[in-house]
C-alpha cells in the first residue's frame, strides 16, 4: 500500500467512512486543461494485498503476486479493491511500467477513483447497460491519462515514464475488462483457456496488430523493428509523453542524437498521438462453467502460455484450494523458465467450482510425470559428470 496516497489509503482501508475520498472540483487545477475533474466522489472500499483467505463480491477469492524478476528495477504493480457498497463490485488492475515508476504510481493512486466516479459508485454496473458502462470507463481512462500528462509536464525533471494497464471489474455475474497495452486476461471455462485480450503492439500479422500499425502510421508515426519510431514496443499506454504532447521535441532530440537526419524530420507531419490510452472494453457473462480468471503482465505470458496457466492453476486449486498459493506457484514457474521481465499476476476464483471434488486432469498427470522424469534425468546426468571428473 506504500504507493497509494494517504487519502486513498484511508478510503480503501476503512469500511465505515464513506466520505473519505471526496474530490473537490477546485483541486489539482493544473490538470484541467487536458482532463475533466469529477465532483463529489464518495467511495467505500477495501484494498487487498494478500487476499487468499478473503472472499469478495459474490464469493470471489483472490490471489496476487508481484515479482521483480531479472530486471534492475521493479516497474510493475498490481492491486485489488473490493467495494463495500450495496451495489459493490471488485476492481483488479495490473500495471506494467517502463522508463520509470512515476506513471505506475499515478495510476495506482488515481485510476480506481476515476473509474468509481465514472460508474457512479458502481450504480452503472448494476444496471448492466453495456454501452453506458463502456462510455464511462473509456472516458475515465482518457481523463486519467490527460491528468497524468499534465503532471509529467510540470515535473522539474524530464519524466518519460509510461505504463500499460489492464483492469477487471467483476459484479452481477459479469466480468468487464478495460485493456491498454500488452498484459492479458485468460478465463478458465470448464478447464478450457479463453484469451480475452489482444496485445496492443506495433508488430505482428494478427488483426489487432495490423490495426495498431495502421493507426500509428495514420497519426504520422513509423515502425522500425516492431517499435514506434524505433523506440517503444507497445502502441497503447498511459504516459509516454514524448509520443503525445512532446512529439516535436522527440524529433528534435532524435536529430541531436543522430537517430535520423533533418531532411527526414522535415517531412514528418503528426496528425494525432502515436501512443494512446483508449482501452478496449468488453464484457463476459460468468455462467456456472466460469472457474477463474488470470490477469498478468507479459512477464508471465512470454514464458507460460494460456493453456498451461489454466492447467497449472486448476491443478493447484484441486490439490489445496488456496488461490494465493496457486498464484505464487504460477509466478515461480515463469521464473524457473528464466523470465527476464517483472511478473505481476492476479487470480480471481469466481467461487463456482468445488475444487476438492474435481478429478485429476489427465494433462496434468502427464505434465507432472514429465517434470519428474526431467528432474531425475538432470540429477542422473549431474552424477555421471561428477564421476567422470573424479576419475
Amino acid at each position: 500500500m506504500a504507493s497509494l496516497t494517504q487519502q486513498l489509503q484511508r478510503c480503501l482501508l476503512t469500511r465505515t467512512d464513506v466520505n473519505c475520498c471526496t474530490t473537490k472540483t477546485n483541486s489539482r487545477k493544473h490538470f484541467s486543461p487536458r482532463g475533466k475533474n469529477r465532483s463529489s466522489l464518495n467511495c467505500s472500499a477495501i484494498a487487498i494485498e494478500s487476499p487468499s483467505s478473503l472472499a469478495g463480491v459474490a464469493g470471489i477469492r483472490w490471489g496476487i503476486t508481484k515479482l521483480q524478476g531479472a530486471r534492475d528495477e521493479m516497474e510493475d504493480d498490481a492491486f485489488i479493491v473490493q467495494s463495500d457498497a450495496s451495489n459493490g463490485f471488485s476492481f483488479a488492475a495490473v500495471f506494467d511500467g517502463h522508463a520509470g515508476f512515476s506513471t505506475v504510481k499515478f495510476l495506482r493512486d488515481e485510476l480506481y477513483k476515476e473509474c468509481l466516479a465514472a460508474l457512479q459508485g458502481g450504480f452503472l454496473l448494476s444496471g448492466k447497460d453495456f454501452e453506458a458502462i463502456k462510455v464511462a470507463i473509456v472516458e475515465a481512462f482518457e481523463n486519467v491519462d490527460s491528468r497524468l500528462l499534465n503532471f509529467l509536464e510540470l515535473k522539474d525533471e524530464a519524466d518519460e515514464s509510461g505504463a500499460t494497464a489492464t483492469v477487471m471489474l467483476i459484479g452481477n455475474d459479469r466480468l468487464y475488462i478495460a485493456h491498454v497495452g500488452d498484459s492479458s486476461v485468460v478465463l478458465s471455462r470448464s478447464g478450457k483457456a479463453e484469451v480475452l485480450t489482444d496485445p496492443h503492439r506495433p508488430y505482428g500479422n494478427n488483426q489487432s496488430s495490423l490495426q495498431e500499425i495502421r493507426r500509428v502510421r495514420e497519426a504520422g508515426g513509423w515502425i522500425v523493428n516492431g517499435r514506434i519510431c524505433g523506440d517503444i514496443a507497445v502502441s497503447r499506454a498511459f504516459g509516454d509523453i514524448r509520443f503525445k504532447t512532446k512529439k516535436n521535441e522527440m524529433l528534435e532530440d532524435g536529430v541531436k542524437e543522430g537517430r535520423w537526419p533533418k531532411k527526414f524530420v522535415s517531412r514528418v507531419k503528426f496528425n494525432d498521438d502515436l501512443v494512446v490510452a483508449r482501452p478496449d472494453f468488453f464484457q463476459v457473462a460468468l455462467a456456472s462453467d466460469a472457474e477463474f480468471a488470470v490477469l498478468a503482465s507479459d512477464g508471465l505470458w512470454d514464458y507460460v502460455n494460456s493453456s498451461e496457466a489454466v492447467s497449472i492453476v486448476r491443478d493447484q486449486l484441486r490439490q489445496h484450494g488456496n488461490v494465493q498459493e496457486a498464484c505464487e506457484s504460477l509466478a515461480k514457474i515463469a521464473l524457473d523458465r528464466r523470465s527476464q521481465d517483472n511478473i505481476s499476476i492476479i487470480i480471481a476464483d469466481f467461487g463456482k467450482t468445488e475444487w476438492q471434488r474435481l478429478p485429476v486432469d489427465r494433462d496434468n498427470v502427464v505434465y507432472e510425470f514429465g517434470q519428474a522424469f526431467a528432474t531425475v534425468g538432470v540429477v542422473s546426468l549431474g552424477l555421471w559428470l561428477s564421476s567422470q571428473l573424479v576419475f
